[in-house]
């Protein structure tokens, strides 16, 4: 199953999409589209699949992913109980380039918003006082309609077009490759996370698409732009991110908690993935909430 690039705005009907998606747990798979994405996570938490990044999302998180890139929200496992009362929730819009006709963000008023178009091909993480206000933004826009929504929209691309916390996810621009198969990259992504905490072996993965792992190896890293154990390791550190903020656990307690099989590689890893070690970036956590 290959995805197919398809408008989610109806046509006539409104130049661009504003939807609040709530559910039990986020189910859509690892797809992408032409329109690019303002998206807010208003409740929930997991791991987020965008291009090559990897990391955890949690309440608050905004995002504006540009078009073409492949991503997928997964919530963590507790979401998918059978009986849970978990809750997820986003806030997202998606919108065309041309929303605003032809042209529109070439003229020279709008050479910043032009700008933040084009860096959006790298997906950019919004922080800061930025963060808070653009999230009210959003959810005052449930609130209009017409033209006053057009313009609230406009408003949040200038002034994300014009603040300093955004932050790049991606390293290099990731579109959509023709050869995506959403199907079986969901596949993977979903065993990478019931399984990360144990020992992965890429043959085991391998068997469930009926491939060799020397071509598993292959079609991951041509549709990921990265090996496959980087991945894993990357939803470990991620996890272990998680686990450190909750402060209720030893680093080494948790190094194995993550899936690391002893704590100098877990140091190791966690220091290039994040920049810094574990206990400084539990430290930095705790402090910022005093």
């Amino acid at each position: 199953m290959k995805p197919q690039l398809h408008s989610l705005i109806p046509p006539g009907k409104t130049s661009f999409l504003y939807e609040t998606w709530q559910c039990h747990y986020f189910d859509k798979p690892w797809h992408f589209h032409k329109e690019y994405e303002l998206v807010m996570i208003e409740k929930g938490s997991g791991i987020k699949y965008i291009g090559d990044h990897v990391s955890d999302f949690n309440e608050g998180d905004l995002s504006l992913i540009g078009s073409n890139i492949p991503h997928l929200f997964r919530n963590s496992d507790e979401y998918y109980l059978k009986n849970g009362e978990m809750e997820a929730k986003s806030v997202f819009i998606h919108f065309k380039e041309d929303f605003l006709g032809s042209g529109f963000f070439d003229i020279p008023e709008m050479n910043s918003v032009r700008r933040l178009l084009d860096n959006s091909s790298l997906a950019l993480e919004i922080y800061g006082k930025t963060k808070r206000s653009i999230t009210r933004q959003l959810k005052q826009l449930n609130e209009e309609n017409g033209t006053r929504r057009i313009l609230s929209l406009l408003s949040i691309l200038v002034e994300l077009s014009e603040s300093k916390e955004l932050k790049p996810l991606l390293s290099n621009s990731v579109s959509v490759r023709k050869s995506y198969d959403t199907e079986r990259i969901t596949k993977i992504f979903e065993f990478i996370q019931n399984n990360y905490t144990q020992e992965i072996y890429v043959e085991q993965v391998a068997s469930l698409l009926s491939m060799s792992p020397a071509s598993f190896s292959r079609y991951f890293r041509h549709h990921t732009l990265k090996t496959f154990s980087d991945c894993v390791t990357e939803v470990r550190v991620s996890h272990a991110c998680k686990l450190l903020m909750q402060n209720n656990h030893s680093v080494s307690q948790i190094s194995y908690m993550s899936g690391f099989e002893n704590i100098s590689n877990f140091y190791r890893h966690f220091k290039r993935i994040t920049g810094v070690k574990p206990k400084y970036y539990r430290d930095r956590f705790v402090n910022s909430c005093k």
